[in-house]
């Protein structure tokens, strides 16, 4: 910890202010010890800044400019280019002196701090602005130089030790702008917190503030917050007096920087969001006429504010920022994607040009971006159901090429959507060979429930993880899946009953352990997190009606049966040998079950056709298990006309297999085939592929799938 060393009585000196600092201290030596600046490093957001100059701006242009947009930056007052430098207010207005305003111009012109404490020692009069001034420039050329603290020679400089202590003993002295740009100067020097200079600086504005008289203009106020915040936390009570300060200002009056500053404040104090509800109410609603002006980096801010002030009133606003960020994505940095991408998740905003402009940033930028983005892209496509093969392909070709960047969340996070929407990329053996070859190595370091999750995504788009079932079902994996708690979860018991299905009807070279029965569930169907999409009880409705006018009566099918295989199946229909349709009740003499899968857009990936992973895997099972799967996707149901339409329409998908022209008669209530249907089950074939290096690979493609071997 440095100190600066002052004498005990110096507060005593009425003239310490006028007269010059060095004849004072060599009058009186020090040997009084105050703590003054903590440590011997800048916070984390004052290295990453770059030096720039400086420039003063008049009050007038002060209400047209703005700060920094970095949130994680303590922002200038003004500054006309958004530049990162710190820009310290409209110090030169208050310079009324002619006298003054040249000494504070030749402070702008030194380039070191000695260079300004040799300026203001050798002044025999030194007035508060111009005080302010050197601390200020001290601040802006240490902060140039990254440096990781202030020089020790500045720290034992006796006129640097003085100028600290007269603000310390005198700061109702200074002007309004000067006690602002003062404290912020000590704030980015990394001065402690609880120093006698902060303190009382602190409560001189707490003060300022409480009489009214603290009038600095919307953009110090902003600053000030910010400073405070990064000071004494969002609990500090000058915050709240800020906030209630710049609710009676017309937000009319309020840059867009401003805006965004205070959305900034707001959001650092989100336990007391209720307390300011309705000024932020107002706050989103004025933001609507800005949004065209605001930067990238302004509306990444502003999405991850709403966000974590949960806005969802706000949706409109959302909607627009969306809106504009499409023209932004190719300038927005990694951790600005990543807030646009989350508030998108969090407020459910799709938008397809959107999409479109992300595919291709990142087709472009694949290989460059960051595994935290990456990964956050494809958690967005997966929670969407947007399935973009630009995207998607170009996060499993950066995954192949740089796998051993991924954390093994990200590495979850990366996988579960391909299973999630049904596809595998054009590089699947690369892929899954990474994948594989991850696994091996840090099978034990996975989280259990990540684990579990990137091995059932697999399954789902046919890549069975055979070498890693035994390892899964497994008492001491379970037992480390279950943790402290006293039961197994339903969505894990469910995944691995899937897995355990899945090594029966696909994997049928599988002979490791089996599942317990007592982790094994009833039904696929779970009220949170379900493996099968909920039946759509209007689309069903119209469906049933058409099976009614086919077959004759409702007895004829069920509806929602649960199967002794986890799968509900959304209409059953029985056929016997002969090919008479019996009636539901019967389970005699059943030769044939029919499966109808009524897909509502729900179990589609968003606007396409392409079934979700959940339901490829539901209809393969239930084909595997000797049902005859028929699927009545909406979009074919809503192209049909007519009543007689939907009937022809079900007569052709139920019994498409006949050679012969089918009709219909009823014989004591049941429904006849005039020709019966030939039906025999087939299993297709499963290959266990094996790639150089393993005897036995872990992922067992399909068939079908043989083309992505090539």
């Amino acid at each position: 910890m440095a100190l600066i060393t002052l004498r005990k009585n110096i507060c005593h000196l009425p003239d310490f202010r006028v007269y010059g600092t060095l004849a004072f201290l060599k009058n009186h030596p020090a040997h009084h010890a105050h703590k003054i600046i903590k440590g011997h490093r800048h916070p984390p957001w004052f290295c990453s800044l770059p030096p720039e100059p400086f420039r003063l701006v008049s009050h007038q242009a002060c209400c047209q400019k703005s700060h920094s947009e970095n949130g994680n930056v303590l922002h200038p007052v003004v500054e006309l280019e958004f530049s990162q430098g710190h820009g310290w207010g409209d110090l030169e207005e208050n310079l009324k002196k002619e006298e003054e305003q040249t000494l504070y111009k030749r402070l702008r012109g030194f380039t070191t701090s000695e260079e300004v404490l040799n300026f203001i020692n050798t002044l025999d009069i030194l007035p508060d602005a111009v005080a302010v001034g050197a601390l200020q420039r001290i601040c802006e050329v240490e902060n140039g130089d990254g440096e990781q603290g202030l020089p020790k020679a500045v720290l034992e400089n006796r006129t640097f030790q003085a100028l600290c202590f007269r603000f310390e003993q005198e700061p109702s002295q200074l002007s309004d702008t000067g006690l602002v740009t003062a404290l912020q100067a000590l704030i980015l020097l990394g001065t402690d917190p609880q120093s006698r200079v902060i303190l009382h600086l602190v409560a001189e504005c707490q003060n300022r503030l409480r009489a009214g008289n603290l009038d600095i203009g919307v953009s110090s106020l902003c600053i000030l917050g910010e400073n405070l915040i990064r000071l004494q936390g969002p609990s500090s009570v000058t915050i709240e007096l800020i906030i209630y300060q710049l609710q009676g200002i017309k937000l009319e009056t309020f840059t867009p920087e401003d805006i965004v500053a205070l959305y900034r404040i707001l959001q650092a104090c989100a336990e007391k969001v209720d307390q300011f509800q309705t000024f932020l109410s107002k706050i989103n609603n004025f933001s609507l006429s800005i949004v065209s002006y605001l930067r990238p980096k302004s509306i990444s801010q502003i999405l991850a504010a709403l966000m974590a002030l949960d806005q969802t009133q706000a949706l409109p606003l959302v909607i627009k920022l969306g809106k504009y960020v499409v023209r932004h994505i190719p300038h927005l940095c990694s951790e600005e994607l990543s807030n646009v991408l989350e508030a998108f998740m969090y407020f459910g905003h799709n938008d397809r040009f959107f999409v479109k402009a992300l595919e291709q940033h990142v087709a472009s930028k694949c290989l460059t971006l960051d595994p935290k983005v990456v990964s956050k892209i494809t958690v967005y496509c997966g929670r969407k159901l947007i399935l973009s093969k630009p995207i998607l392909n170009a996060v499993a070709e950066t995954f192949v090429c740089q796998s051993e960047k991924f954390s093994l969340n990200q590495i979850s996070a990366l996988i579960e959507p391909f299973g999630k929407l049904n596809y595998l990329p054009p590089n699947a053996p690369d892929l899954f060979r990474k994948l594989e070859n991850l696994l091996f190595a840090y099978f034990n370091c996975f989280p259990p429930k990540t684990l579990l999750q990137v091995l059932h995504s697999c399954s789902l788009i046919e890549c069975h993880p055979v070498n890693f079932m035994a390892k899964i079902f497994s008492p001491f994996f379970l037992q480390k899946l279950q943790g402290e708690e006293s039961y197994l979860d339903r969505l894990s018991r469910a995944r691995l009953t899937q897995l355990f299905l899945t090594s029966i009807l696909e994997c049928p070279f599988y002979k490791g352990p089996k599942l317990l029965p007592k982790y094994h569930v009833q039904s696929f169907v779970t009220p949170c997190c379900s493996l099968e999409t909920p039946l759509d009880f209007h689309l069903c409705k119209h469906v049933m009606t058409g099976l009614i006018d086919l077959l004759g009566a409702r007895i004829y099918f069920s509806s929602k049966v649960l199967t002794p295989y986890c799968y509900t199946i959304d209409i059953e229909i029985k056929v016997d040998e002969g090919g008479f349709v019996l009636p539901s009740a019967v389970n005699e003499d059943v030769y044939k079950r029919i499966a109808l899968c009524i897909d509502d857009p729900k179990r589609f990936c968003s606007n396409s056709q392409h079934l979700l992973g959940k339901e490829a895997i539901k209809q393969r099972h239930l084909r595997l298990l000797g049902y005859q799967v028929v699927q009545v996707p909406y979009h074919e149901i809503e192209m049909l006309k007519s009543r007689l339409e939907l009937v022809e329409y079900l007569q052709r998908k139920l019994f498409s297999q006949n050679s012969e022209e089918t009709y219909w008669c009823y014989e004591e209530g049941a429904a006849v085939v005039g020709t019966a249907v030939t039906w025999e089950p087939r299993t297709p074939p499963v290959r266990a592929v094996t790639w150089a290096g393993h005897q036995d690979f872990s992922f067992a493609l399909r068939e079908p799938g043989l083309s992505i071997l090539a």
